[in-house]
């Protein structure tokens, strides 16, 4: 078998090590793994003493995960006993119906004890429980010491030593119990923080979705019919828009530097631009009076010309 598996996997190395430990069967309990199967375990257990189940073999199924231990197996009773259905998982704090309760330190030898604490409880309605009479269990178990599993070709005759009234057996039985109200104390604990948990989150969810749902209705809306505003609807989320905004000055919505670089615009010098759209009236009249200066002075000098013509025509006529 050990040519089939990874010897490196963490779950080989374990249950090659409990198949070690379980080897020889004990007055109590025995398990083992198929012969080419190690994920695959057959066990026989004996009915727990002082109980309806007192005398009886009960023999079954261990189905362990690959990721054994950090999972927990699931466990099927093969054996007619009244407390447990026959060939279903059955829901128990160590069994893969509640992976929240269970304890990578727990082994199969740890399941085998709560599995014999665990038959003379109350079955309360968990999955694949039973609440047989007295009398009816007290009849399957003296019927199971009569039962052969055709799957391993296990005997109850043969699967278990005889029973010895000793301290072994009696530690055995309060190992069971203890392990038991251990187990069962883990689950009340773990659903009852569940219990305590669930009202407020759900309150939480309902209240957030009803939250969400003016939204989501108002989007919905929008989305059925976007063409369906009206002047009246229009007019209001105007009006609405306009009382929700508030007034931000230029000041404030303005950075430093935007504000800076709008102070420093207003001081600049003007520009040419600005000069000779400033000073063009100024510019037109000093070129019509220089126009009137000019012809002023042509005038003067077109008199000094003449009157130097003529003076020298009278000094010509005194000749």
């Amino acid at each position: 078998m050990e040519a089939r598996y990874n010897l490196k996997s963490p779950a080989v190395k374990r249950l090659m090590k409990e198949a070690a430990e379980l080897k020889d069967p004990t007055d109590h309990y025995h398990a083992q793994p198929l012969e080419d199967n190690l994920f695959e375990w057959h066990f026989t257990v004996r009915g727990p003493p002082d109980s309806d189940f007192d005398g009886g073999f009960y023999h079954g199924r261990i189905v362990l995960p690959p990721e054994y231990p950090m999972k927990p197996p699931s466990i099927i009773l093969l054996t007619a006993n009244g407390r447990f259905e026959v060939g279903k998982k059955i829901c128990l704090s160590i069994s893969g119906h509640h992976p929240e309760t269970w304890q990578p330190s727990w082994s199969i030898r740890t399941a085998l004890l709560a599995i014999i604490g665990f038959m003379p409880t109350k079955g309360e309605g968990a999955i694949g429980s039973l609440d047989y009479t007295p009398e009816e269990r007290r009849a399957l178990a003296k019927k199971s010491q009569d039962f052969c599993c055709e799957m391993c070709g296990t005997s109850m005759k043969t699967a278990l030593l005889p029973l010895t009234s000793g301290r072994v057996s009696s530690q055995a039985d309060k190992e069971a119990k203890e392990l038991a109200r251990q187990i069962s104390f883990k689950a009340e604990v773990n659903s009852s923080r569940k219990s305590d948990a669930g009202p407020s989150n759900t309150s939480g969810l309902n209240h957030s979705a009803a939250s969400h749902e003016p939204q989501q209705g108002g989007a919905a809306r929008a989305l059925q019919d976007p063409t369906s505003t009206t002047p009246e609807t229009q007019n209001s989320s105007a009006a609405a828009s306009q009382e929700h905004t508030p007034s931000v000055s230029p000041n404030t919505s303005m950075s430093p530097r935007q504000r800076r670089a709008q102070q420093q615009s207003q001081r600049r010098p003007p520009s040419s631009t600005d000069f000779n759209r400033v000073q063009q009236p100024r510019v037109n009249m000093n070129h019509t009076g220089s126009t009137v200066l000019i012809v002023l002075l042509t005038f003067a000098l077109a008199a000094l010309i003449f009157r130097r013509i003529c003076l020298a025509n009278e000094y010509i006529f005194d000749l």
